[in-house]
């Protein structure tokens, strides 16, 4: 299980009882305010925790839901347009206009842990968003994986997802051309 600083603060009351517990190898420090009750907890967990308000997007989100086989080197979140700038080396940050941050939020499960991601439909947009800036082949895997779920996704969603989205017009298209 993992706490952060004040979580512990209220399960042991101040900071010596704290380092008596992480001696007594009943807590263990995984890095700089955040503890667990087990030695050896996933990155993942690590990062969900850290970051509690974003959300896995991108190459993350593509992996985490079986788009693609390709590992991200990087955790690639989003966080409102307004968050200020994450100093963590294993994450890119991708800042998201406040209107749809929470736009296709979706909890599931990976490997155990909880996390915050976008739904599927989300990421179709983001991939059609995105595509002049993904390699070509990349984007090729994971539009081949939507095209054999298509019947899987709610169409609706899509649809109304992208007249949210900016250029709207240009997402149309594209979901019409590539997609359906």
């Amino acid at each position: 299980m993992l706490l952060d600083y004040a979580d512990c603060a209220s399960q042991y009351a101040n900071a010596y009882q704290i380092n008596q517990a992480i001696q007594e190898k009943r807590l263990y420090r995984i890095e700089r305010g955040i503890y667990a009750t087990t030695p050896h907890v996933s990155e993942l967990a690590i990062i969900q925790k850290k970051y509690p308000k974003a959300i896995f997007t991108m190459d993350s989100a593509f992996y985490y839901h079986g788009l693609t086989t390709d590992i991200p080197d990087l955790y690639h979140i989003a966080t409102p347009a307004k968050s200020a700038r994450l100093r963590d080396k294993r994450i890119r940050q991708v800042f998201v206009n406040d209107s749809i941050f929470t736009l296709g939020q979706v909890e599931q499960v990976h490997e155990g842990t909880p996390i915050r991601i976008y739904n599927k439909e989300r990421m179709l947009i983001e991939l059609l968003r995105y595509k002049d800036k993904l390699p070509y082949d990349y984007y090729k895997e994971i539009l081949r994986h939507y095209r054999a779920i298509i019947d899987q996704l709610d169409i609706e969603q899509v649809q109304e997802y992208a007249a949210i989205f900016p250029k709207s017009d240009i997402l149309w298209k594209r979901l019409d051309e590539e997609v359906f």
